[in-house]
Protein backbone atom coordinates (compact mmCIF):
# COMPACT_ATOMS: atom_id res chain seq x y z
CA UNK A 1 0.00 0.00 0.00
CA UNK A 2 1.39 3.09 -0.99
CA UNK A 3 2.23 5.75 1.68
CA UNK A 4 -0.41 8.01 0.10
CA UNK A 5 -3.21 5.93 0.25
CA UNK A 6 -2.26 4.39 4.01
CA UNK A 7 -2.46 8.31 4.83
CA UNK A 8 -6.02 8.80 3.22
CA UNK A 9 -6.60 5.37 5.09
CA UNK A 10 -5.67 6.37 8.80
CA UNK A 11 -7.47 10.07 7.75
CA UNK A 12 -10.65 8.38 7.00
CA UNK A 13 -10.40 6.17 9.77
CA UNK A 14 -9.64 9.08 11.86
CA UNK A 15 -12.22 11.40 11.15
CA UNK A 16 -14.63 8.56 11.43
CA UNK A 17 -13.45 7.95 15.34
CA UNK A 18 -13.48 11.84 15.79
CA UNK A 19 -17.40 11.97 14.64
CA UNK A 20 -18.79 8.78 16.22
CA UNK A 21 -16.92 9.94 19.38
CA UNK A 22 -18.63 13.47 19.45
CA UNK A 23 -21.92 12.01 18.57
CA UNK A 24 -21.72 9.37 21.39
CA UNK A 25 -21.42 12.39 23.84
CA UNK A 26 -23.94 14.49 22.23
CA UNK A 27 -26.36 11.78 22.61
CA UNK A 28 -25.29 11.16 26.53
CA UNK A 29 -25.97 14.87 26.86
CA UNK A 30 -29.23 14.70 25.32
CA UNK A 31 -30.08 11.77 27.78
CA UNK A 32 -29.10 13.57 30.43
CA UNK A 33 -31.10 16.84 29.45
CA UNK A 34 -34.01 14.83 29.67
CA UNK A 35 -33.47 13.29 32.31
CA UNK A 36 -33.59 16.43 34.32
CA UNK A 37 -36.71 18.10 32.50
CA UNK A 38 -38.07 15.40 34.51
CA UNK A 39 -36.60 16.26 37.88
CA UNK A 40 -36.47 19.17 40.33
CA UNK A 41 -33.61 20.80 42.16
CA UNK A 42 -34.04 18.69 45.06
CA UNK A 43 -34.52 15.25 43.16
CA UNK A 44 -31.43 15.80 41.43
CA UNK A 45 -29.52 15.52 44.95
CA UNK A 46 -31.78 12.85 45.74
CA UNK A 47 -30.03 9.52 46.66
CA UNK A 48 -31.12 6.34 46.56
CA UNK A 49 -29.11 5.25 49.25
CA UNK A 50 -26.85 7.22 51.25
CA UNK A 51 -24.14 5.00 49.81
CA UNK A 52 -24.84 6.08 45.98
CA UNK A 53 -23.82 9.20 44.22
CA UNK A 54 -26.80 11.84 43.47
CA UNK A 55 -27.37 13.06 39.63
CA UNK A 56 -25.85 16.05 41.00
CA UNK A 57 -22.81 14.42 41.69
CA UNK A 58 -22.80 12.38 38.61
CA UNK A 59 -22.77 15.24 36.69
CA UNK A 60 -20.06 16.77 38.74
CA UNK A 61 -17.90 13.68 38.40
CA UNK A 62 -18.39 13.53 34.54
CA UNK A 63 -17.61 17.37 34.23
CA UNK A 64 -14.11 16.95 35.96
CA UNK A 65 -13.39 13.40 34.19
CA UNK A 66 -14.02 15.22 30.46
CA UNK A 67 -12.00 18.48 31.82
CA UNK A 68 -9.13 16.05 32.96
CA UNK A 69 -9.00 13.50 30.29
CA UNK A 70 -9.72 15.28 27.30
CA UNK A 71 -9.35 19.37 28.16
CA UNK A 72 -6.27 18.52 29.76
CA UNK A 73 -5.05 15.18 29.12
CA UNK A 74 -5.92 15.19 25.33
CA UNK A 75 -5.90 19.31 24.52
CA UNK A 76 -3.59 20.42 26.76
CA UNK A 77 -5.72 22.65 29.06
CA UNK A 78 -4.82 23.16 32.32
CA UNK A 79 -5.64 20.46 34.68
CA UNK A 80 -8.02 21.95 37.53
CA UNK A 81 -9.79 18.82 38.88
CA UNK A 82 -10.77 18.03 42.43
CA UNK A 83 -12.12 14.39 41.82
CA UNK A 84 -13.01 14.16 45.73
CA UNK A 85 -14.74 17.34 45.69
CA UNK A 86 -17.37 15.77 42.79
CA UNK A 87 -18.60 13.48 45.15
CA UNK A 88 -18.26 15.30 48.63
CA UNK A 89 -20.69 18.84 47.12
CA UNK A 90 -23.92 18.56 49.19
CA UNK A 91 -24.35 22.15 48.10
CA UNK A 92 -27.94 21.69 46.61
CA UNK A 93 -26.62 23.97 43.63
CA UNK A 94 -29.62 23.96 41.14
CA UNK A 95 -29.77 21.90 38.33
CA UNK A 96 -29.63 24.79 35.55
CA UNK A 97 -26.13 25.71 37.14
CA UNK A 98 -25.17 21.90 37.49
CA UNK A 99 -26.23 21.77 33.75
CA UNK A 100 -24.35 24.85 32.18
CA UNK A 101 -20.86 23.73 34.32
CA UNK A 102 -21.70 20.08 32.12
CA UNK A 103 -22.25 21.84 29.08
CA UNK A 104 -19.50 23.84 29.51
CA UNK A 105 -17.27 20.83 29.88
CA UNK A 106 -19.14 18.87 27.02
CA UNK A 107 -18.42 21.71 24.36
CA UNK A 108 -15.02 21.75 25.64
CA UNK A 109 -14.11 18.09 25.04
CA UNK A 110 -16.14 18.21 21.68
CA UNK A 111 -14.09 21.34 21.11
CA UNK A 112 -10.62 19.04 21.49
CA UNK A 113 -12.06 15.92 19.87
CA UNK A 114 -13.55 17.97 16.88
CA UNK A 115 -9.39 18.78 15.96
CA UNK A 116 -7.84 15.42 16.32
CA UNK A 117 -6.05 13.96 13.52
CA UNK A 118 -4.60 10.64 12.47
CA UNK A 119 -1.39 11.81 14.06
CA UNK A 120 -2.55 13.25 17.22
CA UNK A 121 -4.71 10.14 17.99
CA UNK A 122 -1.65 8.14 18.56
CA UNK A 123 0.50 10.07 20.14
CA UNK A 124 0.88 9.20 23.96
CA UNK A 125 -0.04 11.15 27.05
CA UNK A 126 0.01 10.06 31.13
CA UNK A 127 -3.36 11.33 32.51
CA UNK A 128 -4.33 10.99 36.09
CA UNK A 129 -1.48 8.47 36.58
CA UNK A 130 -2.32 6.77 33.51
CA UNK A 131 -0.01 6.02 30.19
CA UNK A 132 -2.61 6.14 27.13
CA UNK A 133 -2.35 7.48 23.78
CA UNK A 134 -5.07 10.25 22.26
CA UNK A 135 -7.40 7.77 20.99
CA UNK A 136 -7.48 5.61 24.22
CA UNK A 137 -8.30 8.80 26.25
CA UNK A 138 -11.30 9.87 24.45
CA UNK A 139 -12.52 6.18 23.96
CA UNK A 140 -12.12 5.37 28.10
CA UNK A 141 -13.69 9.00 28.56
CA UNK A 142 -16.58 8.91 26.15
CA UNK A 143 -17.19 5.19 27.51
CA UNK A 144 -17.08 6.65 31.11
CA UNK A 145 -19.86 9.57 29.89
CA UNK A 146 -21.82 6.92 28.59
CA UNK A 147 -21.90 4.51 31.30
CA UNK A 148 -22.94 7.66 34.26
CA UNK A 149 -25.26 8.60 31.84
CA UNK A 150 -27.09 5.10 32.03
CA UNK A 151 -26.92 5.20 35.86
CA UNK A 152 -28.15 8.88 35.74
CA UNK A 153 -31.16 7.27 33.35
CA UNK A 154 -31.36 4.77 36.69
CA UNK A 155 -31.69 6.73 39.25
CA UNK A 156 -34.31 9.23 37.25
CA UNK A 157 -36.40 5.83 36.60
CA UNK A 158 -35.93 4.99 40.61
CA UNK A 159 -36.81 7.91 41.68
CA UNK A 160 -39.78 9.12 39.48
CA UNK A 161 -41.15 5.35 38.87
CA UNK A 162 -44.35 5.12 36.62
CA UNK A 163 -44.15 9.13 36.27
CA UNK A 164 -40.95 8.66 34.49
CA UNK A 165 -41.15 9.67 30.55
CA UNK A 166 -38.80 7.60 28.20
CA UNK A 167 -37.20 9.36 25.64
CA UNK A 168 -36.74 6.86 23.12
CA UNK A 169 -40.44 4.77 22.21
CA UNK A 170 -39.59 2.08 19.40
CA UNK A 171 -41.75 2.81 16.39
CA UNK A 172 -42.07 0.21 13.45
CA UNK A 173 -41.57 -3.17 13.37
CA UNK A 174 -37.58 -2.90 12.58
CA UNK A 175 -37.17 -0.88 15.83
CA UNK A 176 -39.59 -3.20 17.74
CA UNK A 177 -37.90 -6.69 16.24
CA UNK A 178 -34.67 -4.92 17.73
CA UNK A 179 -35.98 -4.45 21.10
CA UNK A 180 -36.57 -0.88 20.74
CA UNK A 181 -33.28 -0.17 22.70
CA UNK A 182 -31.36 2.84 21.69
CA UNK A 183 -27.82 2.88 22.46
Amino acid sequence: MSGELRHELDGDVASTFVAAARECLDEGLHKIEHCLGQLDDEAVWWRPTPQQNSIANLMLHLSGNLRQWIAHGVGGAPDVRNRPMEFDDRSGRPRAELLETLLAAVRAADEVIGGLTAQRLVQPRRIQGFDANMLAAVLSSVAHFRGHTQEIIHITRARLGDAYRFDFVPQGLEQVAAGGENP
